[in-house]
């Protein structure tokens, strides 16, 4: 089917940007048949008053997308829920990145066909490759489009096949969002990128750098710091490249940014991938960057192979000494560097030899996170003509490689270390709270959930292969949060490096000069900066029950298994924590107490009847 703009009355269609009225646009009504996997529901023909589910593939970026529809479509009063069952319309957002994620997507529009509910796909696999079997007969809105989603969820609710996937102008960035985690908000600079990787089908749908301005950008993060945000994540498919099509670069936008945080770091910001070749020119400044206190001192740059002659094939545009020197520039420059990276095994033509210089480029720098994937070749891009290696070749050096990765310990040394981190989600065994130090290691912690969205410092109890554990010592409650929000505007203090060598890190309680070098140092130490404290241990309103604010109180469960999720993705392990059972407080003492004299009353009571009972029989 044509899109919907080309099915517009007159010519020309409508200038970017532009919304057209529904009364002039150009539909395909779908036609009465006997097809049972062709869904053809009676809904009410008033909009606005269905229940949506949304469900999302892909990457960071693919999420703030979906994040932004459904905050149009809440706005407009659609409700949104996490039960495709109970939902009248399904909105599917996909990522064309692997074969297994559109494989899944597949699967999941079949099962919608057979429920036989509206269905709406948006995301990179339609507007990569718009002519799939499996879209066929749904309704589709294109990466550049979702400004528009509530048209097309309405015209698909009334039966209606309609398709918009044209590239016009970028999406504004003040629409309506609704955050999967409302700490955390993911920002994309820019869309597309300037490389032609010859395996990438992301870019056939992404299309060409696109950046929005550094203006846009900056109202955007005062106005989500207003919302109470604390985490901001910087996204594109690639962030180095950012700028470069309207004049501007990384640097610049990251520096506009920064000067906007609030001073006392209760917002971060974390730096989204980058790409080698684009941020050779400017490590020095994002390793400037990166040594400030209100960002992670934690980058992902991805390497794909340990092989010029691969990166070569892949038309990567960068040397493994060009990537080398991007990880030995930040490590010596930003203390306490994080750097993650990926790797596809079984690239056409990779030879044993390029697989082994791969394998010595991980075993050398012992990465903390390393992405690893096998090659799955994507329709229309030049890697799928290549010859490809054995499968079963393929599948033993991502075993093996995985293997070695796993075998890593990033996290040793960490254990009675003091750090601060930034919590901002619970785990899924919903006993730990989750956050991130300085330098992005996932810390878990046994906390009341009126922590989320704090800062604290806590105390490594012991470390694991994926994440460490923490005892949180102190919380640190930030002077610009209440005032802030309560005029809905941000603190007018802003965000600035530290010079003064001589005062100790804001990101230990140690009186030491900071070990992160002066540059990542808070305008003050520790004990004089204006941030107020108070311990993690008083009465916490907020918990879902008692038995869980007191399982919470328990500062370290004895070997409680642990799963939990990274924000990168599933965490897929699982580890111990160990330690010892902290100390019960006054207020739990009377708690438990009060607990067992009710037992005992009960069970009083209970004798009691049963004693007069038999007496009266």
């Amino acid at each position: 089917m044509e899109d919907i703009e080309d099915l517009v009355v007159g010519a020309g269609g409508a200038p970017p940007g532009f919304r057209l009225p529904l009364s002039s646009v150009g539909l395909k009504p779908k036609k009465k048949n006997n097809n049972p996997t062709k869904p053809n529901t009676k809904l009410s023909q008033i909009p606005g008053i269905q229940t949506i589910y949304i469900k999302t593939f892909g990457c960071s970026h693919n999420q703030s997308d979906s994040e932004y529809m459904a905050g149009q479509l809440s706005a407009f009063g659609y409700a949104l829920s996490d039960s495709p069952e109970e939902a009248d319309l399904w909105l599917i957002n996909t990522c064309t990145v692997k074969s297994p994620s559109q494989s899944a997507m597949d699967t999941l529009i079949a099962k919608c066909k057979n429920a036989k509910k509206p269905l709406v796909v948006a995301g990179c696999v339609p507007q990569g490759s718009r002519d799939l079997k499996e879209l066929e007969g749904v309704s589709i809105v294109g990466v550049q489009q979702i400004d528009r989603v509530v048209e097309v969820v309405e015209e698909t609710l009334k039966g209606h096949e309609v398709r918009l996937l044209n590239r016009k102008t970028l999406p504004a960035l003040d629409l309506p969002k609704v955050r999967k985690n409302k700490f955390v908000e993911i920002l994309p600079i820019n869309v597309g990128c300037l490389g032609a990787c010859t395996y990438c089908k992301t870019k056939h749908a992404r299309g060409h750098l696109g950046s929005y301005t550094i203006d846009s950008l900056v109202g955007r993060v005062n106005t989500v710091i207003a919302d109470g945000v604390k985490e901001i994540w910087l996204s594109s498919e690639d962030t180095g490249a950012y700028g470069r099509d309207i004049g501007v670069n990384l640097p610049t936008l990251l520096n506009a940014i920064v000067a906007e945080l609030p001073p006392d770091a209760s917002t971060m910001l974390r730096i989204g991938m980058t790409n080698p070749p684009f941020i050779l020119e400017h490590l020095k400044e994002i390793a400037e960057v990166l040594r400030h206190p209100c960002v992670y001192s934690f980058l992902h740059v991805p390497v794909q192979s340990g092989s010029d002659a691969v990166l070569n094939a892949m038309n990567r545009e960068y040397t493994v000494s060009e990537f080398r020197t991007v990880v030995d520039t930040l490590t010596e420059l930003v203390p306490g560097m994080q750097i993650a990276t990926d790797i596809i095994c079984g690239f056409p033509g990779e030879t044993d030899e390029d697989f082994a210089q791969t394998v010595s480029l991980v075993k050398e720098y012992k990465f903390p996170q390393v992405h690893i994937s096998q090659f799955y070749p994507r329709p229309g891009t030049p890697a799928a003509r290549m010859k490809k290696v054995p499968s079963n070749v393929v599948k033993k050096r991502s075993r093996e490689l995985t293997s070695i990765f796993e075998a890593f310990t990033p996290y040793n040394g960490m254990e009675g270390r003091l750090e601060r981190i930034w919590i901002t989600e619970i785990a899924t065994d919903g006993i730990h709270l989750v956050g991130h130090t300085k330098g992005y290691v996932q810390v878990l912690v046994i906390a009341p959930e009126s922590m989320l969205g704090t800062s604290a410092i806590v105390k490594i109890t012991s470390v694991g292969r994926w994440s460490v554990f923490g005892e949180v010592i102190e919380t640190i409650n930030h002077i610009n949060d209440e005032s802030s929000l309560r005029n809905n505007k941000p603190s007018q203090a802003k965000c600035s490096p530290c010079t003064n060598p001589i005062e100790s890190c804001a990101c230990t309680r140690e009186p030491e000069p900071c070990p992160c070098g002066p540059e990542s140092c808070g305008p003050t130490t520790f004990e004089e900066s204006s941030v107020s404290r108070n311990s993690m241990f008083a009465e916490d309103p907020n918990s879902r029950n008692l038995i869980g604010w007191l399982l919470r109180k328990r500062k370290n469960h004895v070997h409680k298994k642990v799963e939990c999720e990274i924000a990168s993705g599933s965490m897929k392990k699982q580890e111990w924590a160990q330690g010892s059972m902290g100390e019960w407080g006054v207020v739990d003492k009377a708690l438990l107490g009060g607990i067992f004299v009710s037992f005992l009353t009960i069970m009083a009571l209970l004798i009691h009847l049963t004693v007069r009972t038999l007496a009266s029989n």
